[in-house]
């Protein structure tokens, strides 16, 4: 292996970056992240270029050419945003990157600038050793990503895509990360993901004085449907990489697999911190998040505007806003707000069986399972240009640290120890990619 570069100091210098997205609302901005990614690659003697969807709202994108052109290139990315962070929530300034009991605290310590530094750590120690890889690497670093995207990799794509011209596979978040399986490490690798569609739910009623009897009022007609969709039991569907990653720790656990309720949930109960996340992806899921109504306390408003975040599973999307519609009832109306598809790739494949061998260097004799993610990630948007996107931002975690629950949380960190293995298991796969 080269010469190891800080990838922990460039980790809290991004933190310590405010890249804050506040959806439609105005925030710092990515410009400045997106500034000191283009001086570190710039700085190796690659050409990155920046490219702003609107001002502020910065990526970064740059070919690092490998050693035979002819291959069809990997995109490897990560995004610059972050979540908003309050300091009176957390116990630490979620700014300032400290580093306590060997945990680097910050926003943005797991979800993502923990893997963009892995990423320019990686890159660095293999040009500083003088190895190239295999193939072109595209490195980008999308601005935008909390919001959908749209100004971001969801625009990247849109308007720049020969930025990524030739390439058909692409690795970045939420993925290859251990877990304590039956007091077994395992890794885990993203191969799926639902799909977001976000909805605005607007009920209509009578407008009239808060004192008189209102049998048609908007605010109860919203608040009816909200409670319906919040009650709503999805039913369990398990999909070909739910399957392939059940029995898996079926296999671990010592049980035979079925897919009945019962042996589900004690198989998804077995993974402990990773529970929740796997929980949400053997169904559709619907929360309501946000409220909107009414300006006086004495007014009976005749509009309320309320917004359901929903997932779906590979394949569902149809259905799922059929069911919310239903759920909804007469008086109210659904609109779609943002909806990005739903993936599932192979497991099955030799970009993944490297992403394996680069793991059991490191970590021997540890099982790599399938899962499907909850959430979403920018590989939706590359795979409108036929790119096949992994979750692989290898980290090995502590058994007790719950992994799962930091991402947009309080006192979000990730431990020094699993930026170093990462750098570690990237090099390896990006030198045999």
């Amino acid at each position: 292996m080269s010469t190891p570069v800080d990838v922990v100091q460039i980790c809290q210098d991004l933190i310590r970056i405010d890249t804050s997205n506040y959806g439609d609302e105005p925030g710092p901005g990515e410009r400045e992240a997106a500034e000191y990614v283009a001086a570190f690659l710039s700085d190796l003697g690659l050409e990155p270029v920046i490219r702003e969807a609107e001002p502020g709202r910065a990526s970064v994108t740059c070919r690092w050419e490998g050693t035979d052109p002819e291959r069809e290139a990997l995109v490897v990315h990560g995004h610059l945003d972050v979540v908003p962070a309050f300091a009176e929530d957390w116990s630490v300034d979620p700014f300032a990157a400290e580093i306590i009991d060997g945990m680097i605290y910050g926003r943005g310590a797991v979800d993502m600038k923990n893997m963009d530094a892995m990423i320019l750590a990686t890159v660095a120690q293999m040009i500083g050793a003088g190895v190239k890889p295999p193939r072109d690497i595209v490195l980008a670093f999308f601005a935008d990503e909390e919001h959908g995207g749209a100004r971001g990799a969801k625009w990247m794509v849109e308007n720049h895509p020969d930025d990524f011209r030739g390439a058909t596979e692409a690795i970045s978040e939420v993925g290859g990360f251990s877990a304590t399986i039956n007091g077994r490490r395992a890794y885990l690798i993203q191969t799926a993901e639902k799909g977001i569609q976000w909805l605005r739910l607007i009920a209509h009623g009578k407008q009239g004085h808060g004192s008189l009897v209102h049998r048609d009022n908007a605010v109860a007609h919203l608040a009816d449907a909200l409670s319906r969709i919040a009650a709503h039991p999805w039913p369990l569907d398990i999909t070909p990489t739910a399957e392939h990653l059940l029995r898996g720790v079926a296999e671990l656990e010592g049980i035979d697999y079925e897919p009945t309720p019962e042996v589900v949930d004690r198989l998804v109960s077995g993974l402990g911190a990773m529970a929740p996340m796997i929980e949400a992806s053997v169904r559709n899921t619907s929360n309501p998040t946000m409220l909107d109504a009414g300006y006086k306390t004495n007014v009976v408003p005749d509009t309320a505007t309320g917004f359901v975040d929903t997932r779906f599973l590979h394949g569902q999307q149809a259905e799922v806003l059929r069911t919310i519609e239903e759920l909804a009832g007469t008086h109210v109306k659904v609109e779609p707000y943002i909806t990005e598809r739903s993936l599932e790739v192979p497991f099955d494949t030799p970009l993944v069986d490297r992403m394996i061998a680069a793991l059991g260097a490191e970590d021997p004799g540890a099982p790599v399972l399938p899962y499907s993610l909850m959430g979403g990630t920018d590989n939706k948007h590359l795979a409108t240009l036929g790119i096949t996107g992994y979750g692989f931002a290898p980290l090995q975690l502590p058994p007790d640290l719950d992994f799962p629950s930091l991402f947009h949380g309080i006192d979000e960190r990730i431990p020094v120890d699993s930026l170093h293995f990462g750098v570690r298991v990237l090099e390896r796969f990006l030198t045999d990619c």
